[in-house]
């Protein structure tokens, strides 16, 4: 019923930019928080930053300054711009939204299929 497809990973020098972009769709009543995690082989998803329905973000230490979380919610869209690209950012990156459809009861938590991005040193 609901589906957030990313969009914007790929290659990219360290000390560059990227902007990943999350449009969900479907039969939505409402979106919650908006996220974006990243994952490495071996290691745990973790989360590099967050944006409340009303605009307050969240972000890891490792990404603070550098990382910007911003969303649309006319659009359920959330986007991250990354600058300042380490190797160390290399990962699939995921986006995430608690979602509550129509006629559901309560929000749900839902992926997106991931996008890979690739930080060359």
């Amino acid at each position: 019923q609901v589906q957030l497809v990313e969009s914007g990973g790929g290659l990219v020098q360290a000390g560059g930019s990227l902007r990943l972009s999350c449009a969900a769709s479907g039969r939505i009543f409402s979106i919650n928080a908006m996220a974006w995690y990243r994952q490495t082989p071996g290691k745990q998803r973790e989360l590099v930053a967050s944006v409340s329905r009303g605009g307050s973000t969240n972000y890891a230490d490792s990404v603070k300054g550098r990382f910007t979380i911003s969303r649309d919610n006319p659009t359920n869209t959330v986007s991250l711009q990354m600058n300042s690209l380490k190797p160390e950012d290399t990962a699939v990156y995921y986006c995430n939204a608690e979602v509550k459809v129509y006629g559901g009861l309560s929000y749900i938590s839902k992926w997106g299929q991931g996008t890979q991005v690739t930080v060359s040193s």
